[in-house]
């Protein structure tokens, strides 16, 4: 099974963004979250939608799945002026709760015409998406909390965030929870499969396979990917090379020079590596994450040397995201990285 059913699918024009494109055109069309899926046509049998709360890791359909509810509820052309989506990481603040958000809130239903009448529910409330909710500040959620009671007979709230954890428990409490779970490798390798035959592109299972592993599982990403890659190759396979050019992934090649140079523990050695690295400008993150799995997928390493490698690469995340040296910080993981990697 895909994760996109394509049978029901609407192919948008030509030259839109793929991850657009495909996106599932109704409820029928999501699959890989059977569960949340199962449960939301339920409550299209009864009309009766409670506030509720996607959560789960990127790029798993969580907003696509919301979209594709509300136009099952209210059919293309009513859910324009039924639907409301903000992205709260854009407008997270409290005034976009008292002004906008309150403002569609309070707007009274209007009947629906007679053609959407007949052939989609079209409950008499409306819908707000608030995608990324957990990048609303905390004032801007205590104050969403009142505006879901006063409002809950006309409109309908659904939070999309990535962590769960960053939702007031107030907020939270009020929604009906859904979990997205991540893709399996199956699943969305199918799904990149049956793109490039609509696109008619050439790109064998290897290199769809490095599209999900630089994408991170993020099947949106990966989609994304694939249409930068089938621009650079202008009509010729797609190659591993590209994908790994394009999403700016460091080459195993240079991985592989770092780690052996700290295995023989010879500094001079070592600095002379990490500066070749830096001059070819690869970035110090992906540096990171590449040793990262490396290091911990290699059973040749014993659970000591793990734990120190993880601790070291840890705190060299957390200085590079607050905006360290990215060539001091590869050093000192380096240099770290020396007593227990060391031949």
């Amino acid at each position: 099974m895909s994760f996109f059913k394509p049978k029901t699918e609407a192919v948008a024009p030509r030259k839109a963004p793929w991850a657009e494109k495909y996106r599932p055109r109704s409820l029928g069309d999501v699959a890989s979250q059977e569960m949340v899926v199962e449960t939301l046509k339920k409550t299209l049998q009864s009309a009766n939608l409670p506030h509720m709360l996607f959560y789960g890791p990127p790029g798993t359909g969580k907003t696509s799945t919301i979209l594709a509810l509300a136009k099952d509820l209210f059919g293309p052309e009513l859910s324009k002026s039924r639907v409301l989506e903000l992205n709260a990481s854009d407008e997270r603040g409290i005034n976009v709760v008292r002004e906008k958000i309150k403002n569609f809130a309070r707007t009274v239903v209007t009947t629906p015409p007679a053609s959407a009448a007949q052939n989609y529910p079209c409950p008499p409330f409306k819908i707000i998406i608030l995608d990324e909710a957990d990048s609303m500040t905390q004032d801007a959620q205590a104050a969403l909390r009142r505006t879901m009671e006063t409002y809950s007979k006309v409109t309908r709230f659904c939070l999309v965030c990535n962590y769960v954890t960053r939702i007031i428990d107030p907020l939270a409490s009020r929604c009906s929870k859904f979990r997205f779970k991540p893709l399996d490798e199956t699943n969305a390798l199918e799904r990149l499969q049956y793109i490039c035959q609509q696109e008619e592109i050439a790109a064998n299972d290897e290199v769809l396979s490095r599209l999900l592993i630089v994408a991170g599982g993020d099947l949106r990403k990966a989609i994304t990917l694939l249409q930068s890659a089938s621009g650079l190759a202008m009509g010729s396979p797609i190659t591993v090379g590209m994908v790994d050019e394009l999403a700016g992934r460091v080459p195993d090649a240079v991985i592989d020079s770092l780690v052996n140079s700290i295995s023989k523990g010879i500094y001079k050695d070592i600095q002379q590596t990490v500066d070749d690295i830096c001059l070819e400008g690869f970035p110090a993150a992906g540096i990171v994450t590449q040793l990262h799995d490396k290091i911990l997928t290699d059973p040749g390493y014993n659970d000591n040397a793990k734990s120190v490698v993880s601790a070291a690469l840890s705190e060299a995340d957390k200085r590079l995201n607050d905006g360290a040296d990215e060539q001091i910080e590869i050093l000192n993981v380096a240099y770290h990285m020396v007593n227990v990697l060391k031949v």
